[in-house]
């Protein structure tokens, strides 16, 4: 397939970044795609994205921004990202881009009232995942990464919530017939989450969150690399089953 379009809304933090890399190299991995397979925009540093025509596929990689703050390059990508939705490109939404393409199509993001999700979680799929061609075949509960501040509180007009967790219950939203956003971060492993809780570790205290309990509960698990691997995919065979959206639950 010509080259999947990362969207990359931010760094990862320094600490790993220095050992590992970054997200483009952590969802291609996970996607089972290499670098060569791969155009990253950096729109946070100013890069200009390309015709949403002309791309296969798009990924909208995390960031230590805040949705809320309504920074122009987030603002622009938020249009962009409505145009490629209504073109039913492949869009795939992570943590800030999650919360992003919710934005750009109509919802609402805050700080999550029921406070921060760090570490390695259950997400709960709905009965409207059951034959959704993303998440149609999972079992019902996966095992997933996070790292987030803030969530979708208001999900969009037409949307259908395919995944919640025990702080968000709009963990997974799918958008027409091809766009999706996880709250969860499906390229991370054990060990990037912990570098997250490290150096996350005051803040956590002051939320009232041990980090230390967290640290030792994060976990390796395949549930992510599957996600990233079966909408890498659905880009490729450039067909998406046109399962029934529901409506926009609260």
């Amino acid at each position: 397939m010509t080259a999947l379009l990362v969207i990359k809304t931010g760094d990862a933090i320094p600490s790993i970044s220095a050992k590992r890399r970054d997200f483009e190299t952590w969802i291609a991995a996970g996607a089972g795609l290499s670098l060569a397979d791969v155009q990253v925009v950096r729109v946070f540093q100013g890069e200009a994205l390309p015709e949403p025509e002309r791309v296969p596929g798009v990924i909208i990689t995390g960031s230590s921004s805040m949705v809320t703050d309504r920074e122009l390059w987030s603002e622009n990508t938020a249009r962009w990202l409505a145009r490629a939705v209504a073109l039913d490109k492949p869009v795939l939404g992570i943590c800030y881009g999650h919360q992003l393409l919710a934005h750009a199509l109509g919802g609402e993001v805050r700080f999550n009232p029921r406070g921060r999700q760090i570490g390695t979680i259950d997400v709960k799929l709905t009965s409207h995942a059951k034959n959704d061609p993303l998440f149609g075949s999972f079992a019902d509960v996966l095992h997933l990464p996070v790292a987030h501040r803030q969530a979708v509180v208001r999900v969009p007009p037409r949307a259908s919530v395919l995944g919640t967790s025990p702080l968000d219950p709009h963990h997974v939203i799918r958008y027409g017939t091809a766009a999706w956003g996880v709250q969860f971060h499906p390229e991370f492993d054990a060990n990037i989450v912990r570098a997250y809780i490290d150096a996350s570790r005051e803040s956590m205290l002051l939320d009232g969150i041990d980090p230390e309990a967290i640290w030792h509960s994060a976990t390796d698990t395949a549930d992510g690399t599957f996600v990233l691997r079966r909408f890498a995919e659905i880009v490729r065979k450039g067909v998406v089953t046109r399962a029934p959206l529901a409506e926009s639950a609260e």
